[in-house]
């Protein structure tokens, strides 16, 4: 018998000597990626007690409760020692909620209210803010010795009641209240966890506080006080009264009174709306009055028409250029095939939008390149005119879009075993026959997808409309500000963040429109797309 035979078997080893055998690959581990950690996850840890103490301030009792809760789980993750896989996926996990699922279901949200100007905020702070548009100062006010705090950017009136001698404190949401504070020749001037500003400071805040407005309880009815100099406090009464029993306000001038219309606005009876309004749901009226309101729906059908036009002819032309290039490229027999390969790859070396900036001073009417050098002076409209704006439109990003495609399409021939064409040669397949018969749909196979993904791309090209014409020439007689060469992308962003009256509500219903006709056209485009894969 061997020593091998006679050897006993080894035992395994015990709960103990696991844990120390953990404990001694830790302490081997270097101790400059623990240090790391614990950095990173100690700031981590500071933004999220900073994130708490403003919401606290400000009462997100939700968003609080979130930011608690990722917070501890985060720790957990990272100071466990079996959670080794979610260390690796927390990150990317918690980027993608926060950029991609939240946005998607918080623009969701939108589209089904009235957010806008004007709208953009709770019922209270719209009362709130009425009936401060409206104040007069009190006459026979007394006077208050005040002073300006701050805490985490937000600005309040630490006042003493010339009456009882109190200390009081209040913001512009939250009304006064008694406060235990230090107390300097009979004035209230500091407060625990507040910052005293100094006079230097307090006069550089004049604008600020003149838009400051404390109430003095929680009935906005009696007034509030305001420090323009940031020194002396006087009582102001708004001429608008707040009925809560009735929902109404009235105006005691005219005695006109104002109800909740249930759109988030007071209306009277002629239908004079208060502004602001207020935040609230509205179901489906964006949608309705996307298709229902003329000075709405005839921009929003011809912007759509125009988003698949561009959309259409920009695929087919960048793809049957880019081909063309491609095959003539493809040829061994042509010589110096390399230098003019990347010649062609040029203009998709540079940033697209700044191309679309260089195109747009070369179209220029009066001083561009092509009218002053190509046409000899000629006033050219290439961008104020409708028609040759759609045009000059697609021959940009035509320039700009087919070295793509002529990449594709080069490494997709290429792929392409020669073996197949000397045998339809052979056959007596003439060159069209074998483009036609055999390279095309082969082709196919692998540009197809790529094709579906440039249509989504096109649909959505912000950069070139944005930079090359602004959506111009704009339309006459709408609402909304959008024109002739607008894609439905480029209207959303005017809709929600250009004029006057920004509608975010409309503008997350258009977008939610955009997002369910491309994932339609996607949808579809990828399951006709199976049946070329039965070629390989």
């Amino acid at each position: 018998m061997t020593d091998t035979d006679t050897a006993e078997p080894t035992a395994p080893p015990t709960k103990r000597q696991r844990q120390a055998t953990r404990i001694a690959e830790a302490a081997s581990d270097g101790i400059g990626w623990l240090l790391l950690k614990i950095l990173l996850l100690a700031l981590v840890d500071a933004i999220a007690v900073y994130a708490a103490f403003v919401l606290f301030s400000k009462r997100e009792w939700l968003v609080l409760a979130l930011v608690v809760a990722v917070t501890v789980l985060v720790n957990w993750i990272y100071f466990a020692r079996r959670a080794v896989p979610a260390k690796y996926l927390a990150p990317g996990v918690f980027f993608l909620i926060v950029f991609q699922v939240f946005t998607l279901l918080y623009t969701g949200y939108i589209g089904f209210t009235n957010y806008g100007t004007g709208h953009n905020g709770s019922k209270e702070q719209a009362i709130s803010s009425l009936l401060a548009s409206a104040q007069e100062r009190v006459e026979d006010s007394p006077t208050y010795p005040v002073t300006v705090v701050e805490q985490f950017g937000t600005y309040g009136l630490l006042v003493t009641d010339p009456d009882s001698g109190d200390a009081l404190l209040g913001t512009s949401e939250q009304p006064l209240e008694e406060v235990d504070a230090e107390f300097e020749g009979g004035q209230a001037v500091s407060v625990d966890g507040w910052t005293t500003l100094p006079l230097a400071e307090v006069f550089t805040l004049s604008e600020e506080l003149e838009q400051l407005s404390v109430p003095l309880s929680d009935d906005p009815n009696d007034g509030s006080l305001r420090a323009p100099d940031g020194q002396k406090g006087y009582v102001y009464v708004s001429t608008l009264e707040y009925d809560a029993d009735a929902d109404t306000i009235t105006n005691t001038d005219t005695g006109e009174v104002y109800s909740d219309t249930g759109h988030g606005a007071f209306a009277a009876e002629d239908g004079t709306e208060l502004l602001p309004g207020w935040q609230t749901t509205v179901g489906f009226d964006n949608f309705i009055r996307a298709v229902t309101d003329s000075s709405i729906r005839g921009p929003l059908m011809s912007v759509t028409a125009w988003t698949f036009v561009f959309a259409l002819v920009s695929v087919a032309t960048t793809f049957f250029l880019g081909l063309l290039l491609a095959l003539v490229f493809n040829n061994t027999r042509m010589r110096f095939r390399n230098g003019y390969r990347i010649i062609l790859i040029l203009p998709y070396a540079f940033p697209a939008f700044l191309s679309a900036l260089v195109w747009a001073g070369m179209m220029n009417e009066s001083f561009g390149f092509i009218n002053q050098v190509i046409f000899g002076g000629a006033d050219i409209p290439w961008l104020t005119d409708p028609t040759l704006a759609k045009v000059s439109v697609l021959l940009v990003n035509l320039w700009l879009g087919f070295p793509y495609m002529f990449l594709v399409c080069m490494g997709a021939l290429q792929g392409i075993p020669e073996d197949v064409n000397e045998a339809a040669v052979m056959d007596g397949a003439n060159p069209w026959q074998v483009f036609q018969r055999i390279k095309l749909p082969l082709l196919l196979v692998t540009v197809a997808p790529l094709l579906i993904s440039s249509f989504a791309f096109n649909f959505n090209n912000f950069n070139l409309i944005y930079m090359l014409t602004n959506g111009g020439p704009r339309f006459t007689d709408v609402s909304i500000p959008v024109g002739h060469t607008d894609i439905l992308i480029s209207m959303v962003y005017k809709v929600a963040f250009t004029g006057q009256n920004r509608d975010y509500g409309l503008a997350s219903a258009f977008t939610i429109l955009i997002f369910i006709v491309v994932a339609t056209i996607s949808i579809i485009s990828f399951r006709k797309t199976k049946a070329l894969e039965e070629l390989n």
